[in-house]
């Protein structure tokens, strides 16, 4: 049976506009999801081969260590209108120029690096194997991921009538980064002939995985040398044409059959930017030949390095030999998931969702992405992972939904992250002040450097047109930053790094908030003017040339909570570290006093009776045909290319692409807004959340993947059934491809790790706030129990939630003992004791 099913999910059953889109949902539990913790929930499975899917496969089954990741292609596919065997490094950028109506756009793109998969074969010199071209008696394809390795097996008969068995199984080491090995098998069923085999490393590859940007400029590579060295190692290096990235790699490969062992090919190929060895076996029927290929890669940017080149052969002749190479990989996987995993017991009824799977499978691709590999690296998290080319691996915001979920687990992790931000900080100052601007005024889009990477121009699929690209004015990134400073803080209690680098990014984003911020005094408030919101679908008012929006809703709150950390973080520094630190950046009092005036008098508009308006003048827009345009079109996730087809704008309408407002109310407690309101001297309760979620919910056409995991969120409380039908769509954002094509480009980093979050935040109900850890728990219908590990503040902390109870158990350590709230309460935690907490309402204490 195929893992990926095609399942139609109705628009009248879920309420959202997709009723078009076809549900791809992997069916390999049916049978066995019913055991707890079955071990199927650890195996993406394929039983079929459809061409078609393979975008989509290749990247659910890329395979990374936090230093580079390669998409699940298959060993001897190359790139066409149904593969992309992409490799990508962390952090590996090159810009190019193009020339778009009389202009040159220069784009910085995650670069395709050279292929190290290259293996394939051919009998008797006929063509070389193509699962196109052959009939396919069974195929199976599994992602283990609790090992971290792809498997792949196929019985066929190739044109010639010969049977065959082919297996493959690959890995990318988790603990050694720069290794990664293949372990290749042919059997002859029926059939006896030689055997040509061929592996390569091919360095001409391009950048050509998204069908968008192929107008551009997309050859990144330069070769510079390619040979094979008498001992029998394949080594292929080239540059990056402009940032001068060398990157070298070199491959050693074992031939097995009838016990004898090859390591010398019979045949070398060396061609500019290509290296291949030919290794010829006279196979008879039933025999069997075995291909072991280990890889090692290396930049110009590893440290304690002499020569990327020179490393990367001294690591592959050093490199053990393939099973035992997988056996520490094997092991090293087990040490993630021991702080990543979350297990969770379901009601019969929800099974068929596999929730179980998804959420290992999130967790998985986000730790592809980041590891502990990472923290020796200048990176920052893509919102796309290292999985494809989409957003050409770009930073954005998306690290407000990646970051809670590490902040948990792999708190360490989520430090080398803020550092990217923290080393960007003198370009995020230059940017402010280029325009006329105070403090730091980061990109919306980050690569390399942290200068602004947006696009100026950006190609509607559907009109074919280059339109204009204002995205850059998104300035709440500034605020996803800080936000993102201040909550692992305070997960980890890290003084240390908050006043070593923390302090600084956020009191340089106040000071661009406090500079940007325009006095009113009409009505005695400040204002915030021509910017966008997390909408993204208005970038200006109807019927103007002006780029942007004024009084943004979201922008505006968050830059109170921002200037707010700010001042807290000049109270409880020590006297002298303040001093310093405000001498260092040129802090005066009059400046700190403008501070506390903006977070008393930021302006806020309200419409409809107490609605929070998205920004000002949002009422006067013109009501959205919501049936019509679903009639017309079906699918209108993504409304802002139709109407631009169409010669309209979504600047006209009460529309939105993903949740604006309702981040509000994901981002901060109930408690958190109520302050933030009062302070500003505006009325707020829960009946303004209220009110607010359900006006914007049926103006939201969920154009983002990550609009579905707010909204989820936010109604948790107040429309549980809804809450888990959006959760159920948000895990399987990716997995079924919902919105049409996105995926194969590069998973969705930011979805994947919100759904995780959601899990881990959301249904326990954590918060962290006044050096408390709260707990307000709140499970779906759906879930019967939930168990997770966390980490706080030096703590292992082991979570067991049912509809009954919540124990909280701190593992035995020497961290300091920990606070702990429940329902209003606070308790102190030690190292090696727990707290049992009653869920019923009318019985809160501890036990």
């Amino acid at each position: 049976m195929c893992c990926l099913q095609e399942r139609a999910r109705s628009e009248a059953e879920k309420g959202l506009e997709n009723s078009s889109n076809i549900f791809a949902i992997p069916s390999i539990l049916e049978d066995s999801v019913v055991k707890k913790n079955c071990d199927a929930n650890w195996y993406l499975e394929y039983h079929e081969f459809i061409p078609d899917q393979e975008g989509l496969r290749e990247a659910l089954c890329t395979l990374g260590n936090g230093y580079f990741a390669t998409r699940g292609a298959g060993i001897e596919a190359h790139a066409d209108d149904h593969h992309y065997p992409g490799t990508y490094l962390a952090g590996g950028y090159n810009r190019l120029g193009t020339e778009i109506s009389g202009r040159v756009i220069e784009n910085e793109d995650l670069v395709n690096i050279p292929n190290w998969l290259c293996l394939s074969f051919r009998v008797d010199e006929g063509e070389w194997f193509n699962l196109k071209g052959v009939e396919i008696h069974s195929f199976h394809q599994r992602l283990h991921l609790k090992e971290g390795v792809l498997h792949r097996k196929v019985e066929f008969t190739d044109a010639h009538g010969r049977r065959s068995l082919l297996e493959e199984k690959r890995f990318i080491h988790m603990r050694k980064s720069h290794l990664a090995a293949i372990d290749w098998s042919l059997k002859a069923i029926d059939w006896s002939g030689r055997v040509e085999i061929r592996s390569a490393l091919d360095g001409t590859v391009k950048n050509y995985g998204v069908k968008r940007y192929r107008e551009l400029s997309h050859v990144h590579l330069v070769p510079m040398e390619q040979e094979v060295s008498d001992d029998g190692i394949m080594y292929l290096k080239v540059r990056t044409s402009q940032s001068d990235i060398r990157i070298s790699e070199a491959a050693r490969t074992r031939v097995i059959h009838k016990g004898e062992v090859f390591t010398v090919a019979e045949r070398n190929v060396c061609e500019e930017g290509f290296v291949a060895q030919h290794f010829f076996v006279d196979l008879e029927k039933d025999e069997s030949v075995k291909v072991e290929k280990t890889v090692s890669i290396f930049t110009s940017k590893d440290h304690a390095i002499t020569e990327s080149g020179l490393e990367a052969r001294n690591t592959v002749l050093q490199a053990p030999l393939v099973p035992e190479l997988l056996k520490s990989h094997v092991h090293a996987m087990d040490a993630v998931w021991h702080c990543m995993s979350i297990d969770i017991e379901l009601e019969e009824i929800d099974r068929e969702h596999h929730p179980v799977l998804i959420l290992r499978l999130h967790l998985f691709h986000l730790m592809q992405t980041v590891s502990h590999n990472t923290l020796d690296l200048d990176v920052g998290v893509p919102a796309r992972g290292w999985h494809g080319e989409a957003y050409r691996g770009h930073i954005f915001w998306d690290e407000l939904f990646i970051f809670p979920t590490l902040n948990f687990r792999m708190p360490e992790i989520t430090q080398a992250l803020l550092k990217y931000r923290y080393r960007r900080l003198g370009e995020a100052k230059s940017a402010a002040k280029e325009k006329g601007y105070k403090g730091a005024m980061y990109p919306w889009q980050s690569s390399s450097n942290g200068r602004e990477e947006s696009q100026q121009v950006h190609l509607n699929p559907k009109s074919g047109r280059w339109v204009p690209d204002n995205s850059c004015i998104q300035r709440h990134v500034n605020v996803a930053i800080a936000y993102n400073v201040w909550r692992y803080y305070e997960a980890t209690g890290n003084f240390d790094f908050l006043y070593s680098y923390g302090a600084e990014i956020i009191l340089e984003i106040a000071r661009f908030w406090g500079s940007i911020a325009e006095y009113n005094e009409k009505i005695d408030r400040y204002e915030i003017k021509g910017v966008m919101g997390p909408d993204e679908y208005h970038d200006g008012y109807p019927d103007t040339e002006k780029a942007g929006i004024d009084n943004n809703a979201y922008t505006n709150v968050m830059v109170v909570w921002v200037i707010q950390r700010a001042l807290e973080i000049l109270n409880i520094l020590p006297e002298n570290d303040r001093k310093k630190l405000c001498e260092m950046i040129d802090l005066e009092e009059k400046e700190i006093s403008l501070w506390q005036d903006i977070s008393q008098k930021m302006r806020v508009c309200f419409h409809d009776g107490g609605v929070i308006s998205q920004f000002e003048g949002y009422e006067n827009l013109e009501e959205f045909d919501w049936d019509g345009y679903r009639k017309k079109y079906g699918d209108i996730q993504r409304l802002d290319r139709i109407l631009e087809a169409e010669g309209d704008s979504p600047n006209r309408y009460k529309l939105s692409k993903q949740a604006d407002v309702s981040m509000l109310f994901y981002l901060f407690s109930y408690e958190e807004l109520s302050e933030l309101f009062y302070r500003l001297d505006y009325p707020f309760d829960k009946e303004v959340i209220h009110k607010s979620i359900k006006y914007y919910m049926k103006r939201t056409s969920h154009g983002s993947t990550l609009s579905r995991v707010v909204h989820s969120w936010v109604i948790m409380r107040m429309m549980r059934e809804e809450s888990w039908d959006l959760f159920i769509q948000a895990l399987e954002s990716d997995v079924a491809d919902i919105q049409g094509g996105t995926t194969p480009e590069g998973i969705h980093l930011g979805a994947m790790a919100g759904t995780v979050d959601i899990i881990q935040r959301c249904y326990t109900g954590i918060e962290t706030r006044n050096d408390v850890l709260w707990f307000k728990p709140h499970l779906p219908e759906a879930v019967k129990s939930l168990h997770q590990r966390i980490h706080y503040r030096g703590h292992s902390i082991e979570l067991e939630l049912t509809r009954d109870s919540l124990r909280v158990s701190a593992q035995r350590s020497l961290a300091k003992p920990i606070h702990i709230g429940f329902h209003g309460k606070v308790f102190q935690l030690n190292a090696g004791e727990y707290k049992k907490f009653d869920l019923e309402e009318t019985h809160t204490n501890a036990k």
